[in-house]
């Protein structure tokens, strides 16, 4: 295939994908990899936004939180991924692309607010987009904001990065014999219990009819791979 499968795109990546080998935090190497990948991406006119987790800040002050009432923890969660958007960003502009950072709780100061009708234009004018805070509220995850912004841009597809390549039918680290579904329905992967997203995101996706790729952002060209139609990864599908 010599034209990419998909037009609009909505990549969730997890904060921990940007800690690499480092305990928490943002790791340089990494984020740098992680934006070449997507410069390939916008490369072939794909328009891409991004919803980034914020894992890799909050794990170093997790201990800390012990105890924390839960919307207040949430809170310090989707500050933690305007922290990560605001990096990303800077990377990309590094690089030559141009990304807007909208936030869904108000810090104008920092970053602009999640209006759609201007996520909208950005990605029409070929700008990555890459939301911040979450869905703006505790008790969500950024899971379900990825489901949520994805069915709001009309993304065709929800690109979810993780450190595996795929949905298995065992934990592929603890059972050797696990094999990876080249693809899975939704109701499938619910009555086998696979753990793709969590099950607030996963019945958005599926209510919404919007198929989910489960794939690995630490091999080397997936992400392009994905985006070019090939069998790489896990697809969920209705």
């Amino acid at each position: 295939m010599t034209k990419p499968a998909y037009k609009r795109v909505l990549l969730k990546l997890s904060g921990e994908a940007l800690m690499g080998d480092d305990a928490y935090g943002i790791n340089r190497a990494t984020i740098d990899r992680m934006v070449a990948d997507v410069a390939e991406v916008a490369e072939l006119g794909v328009e891409l936004a991004i919803v980034i987790g914020g894992g890799n800040i909050f794990r170093g002050v997790a201990p800390g939180a012990q105890g924390m009432d839960r919307a207040t923890a949430d809170y310090m969660g989707m500050l933690a991924t305007v922290m990560n958007s605001l990096a990303l960003a800077d990377a990309m502009r590094q690089k030559g692309l141009t990304a807007r950072v909208m936030s869904a709780i108000s810090i104008e100061q920092v970053v602009e607010p999640y209006v759609r009708p201007k996520a909208l234009q950005y990605l029409e004018e070929d700008k990555i987009v890459i939301f911040a805070a979450g869905t703006g509220n505790p008790f969500f995850t950024t899971d379900t904001a990825a489901a949520l912004r994805g069915s709001e841009i009309g993304a065709e597809i929800v690109l979810k990065a993780t450190k595996v390549d795929g949905v298995y039918s065992a934990d592929p680290n603890k059972d050797p014999t696990a094999t990876r579904y080249s693809h899975i329905t939704f109701d499938e992967a619910i009555t086998k219990h696979l753990q793709v997203m969590d099950a607030t995101a996963f019945a958005l996706c599926r209510d919404q009819k919007l198929p989910i790729k489960v794939f690995s952002i630490v091999k080397p060209g997936a992400l392009k791979r994905v985006i070019m139609g090939e069998d790489e990864g896990t697809l969920v599908h209705v």
